[in-house]
């Protein structure tokens, strides 16, 4: 059905709602409600025939691919015809993930550390040469440290920074000469919620997301006009079983059972249910997707009234671990069970590793999702 088509039914139900029921107010009313209706289904419905940007034969670079959400976007990529490379410091994780995925098409796997500029700039460079300009480029690398304020340390800041702000600005400016010359192209930046809400006990991947969300927004209002698109997504917790790669400080067991309780069905979102809306967004065009009806909730809250919002992060904030042993060498998640988390979270992490190619290892590099429990923990 067309969307003239959709709008004159829609249209012709009000008029008849109008006409049929006495008393000009409820008239009104009909006709408000048949035209908001219509409006909004024919919008809705327009969407889902005319989802824009095709993927089929597009050229789709994941920084952050070789598991958890990344790994997702590639399959829905892949599902829909696209070639997609993948990037990320962790060369048998690669290479398991295209073994896993090489079955729905065209996969590259590129080991790099997306930390460092000639790094990115050579991936670039190498997924050029093999299949030509860069279509689509998802920057979702990401890192967490977990833990009180005072044992944060400069060199967390520049870690989260490289991994979240400069990776993906050195990456972005590697495909963006190419993309505006060509009339087209899609950069998707996966930010997390927290870079909307300030979230306390992750000051580096909270300042280094708001850094982030910063930028892709810019970039979206900069380049409007040039055919190539900027889409900003905050996602809430997630289930991709990357709570293992985070890393803790102070005491990590007590600062992992809150953070792993991300984990559970009913407190956060599915990856794969996740990817597919970022891939909407993207082929749409989209400048900001913020996943879930909570995400979005807690994005209007800290706009409406941050104070009130900063307040309640204050309580939650006395409410989690109050350690003094800020000296302590971080620990991953992956050694930081206790009986309690053992028990009752693992089993849920575990599901979430083995659909999504994470590692249960005591790695803490991992590849990166938004806020996977409150987190992404990776760079490759």
């Amino acid at each position: 059905m067309k969307l003239k088509s959709i709008l004159a039914a829609s249209l012709g139900a009000g008029i008849s709602g109008f006409m049929k029921i006495p008393g000009g107010d409820a008239g009104w009313i009909w006709l408000g409600a048949g035209l908001a209706l219509g409006v909004g289904g024919a919008a809705y419905i327009w969407r889902r025939m005319h989802p824009g940007y095709a993927l089929r034969n597009r050229v789709v670079v994941i920084a952050g691919g070789s598991r958890g959400l990344g790994f997702a976007i590639a399959t829905e990529c892949l599902r829909q015809g696209a070639r997609v490379a993948l990037a990320g410091h962790d060369a048998e994780r690669l290479a398991q993930a295209e073994a896993r995925l090489s079955r729905l098409g065209q996969v590259r796997v590129h080991a790099c550390d997306l930390r460092d500029p000639q790094s990115a700039a050579a991936l670039i460079a190498g997924v050029h040469a093999a299949w030509g300009a860069v279509d689509v480029l998802i920057n979702n690398a990401g890192v967490m440290m977990v833990g009180p304020w005072q044992a944060m340390t400069e060199a967390d800041f520049a870690e989260a920074m490289a991994v979240h702000f400069w990776s993906p600005l050195w990456l972005t400016q590697a495909v963006l000469p190419q993309m505006i010359a060509r009339g087209e192209g899609r950069i998707v930046n996966i930010v997390s919620i927290g870079g909307v809400v300030p979230m306390p006990r992750m000051l580096p991947y909270t300042a280094s997301k708001f850094a982030l969300a910063g930028l892709s927004d810019a970039w979206a209002a900069e380049l409007r006009g040039t055919g190539v698109r900027v889409t900003s997504v905050f996602p809430w917790l997630m289930r991709t079983g990357s709570q293992t790669g985070a890393r803790f400080k102070g005491d990590a067991p007590a600062e992992f059972a809150w953070f792993a309780l991300g984990a559970l069905p009913g407190v956060s979102q599915s990856a794969r249910g996740a990817a597919r809306g970022i891939v909407r967004a993207m082929r749409r065009g989209q400048s900001r997707l913020v996943l879930t009806l909570p995400a979005n909730a807690a994005a209007l809250a800290r706009g409406i009234a941050p104070g009130m919002v900063n307040r309640g992060l204050a309580v939650m904030h006395a409410l989690l671990p109050q350690d003094a042993g800020a000296d302590q060498a971080p620990r991953s998640g992956a050694d930081s069970f206790n009986a309690w988390t053992r028990r009752w979270l693992q089993p849920a992490i575990a599901r979430a590793q083995a659909e999504l190619n994470q590692s249960a290892s005591s790695d803490a590099r991992n590849e990166a999702e938004p806020m996977t429990s409150a987190a992404d923990t990776k760079t490759g």
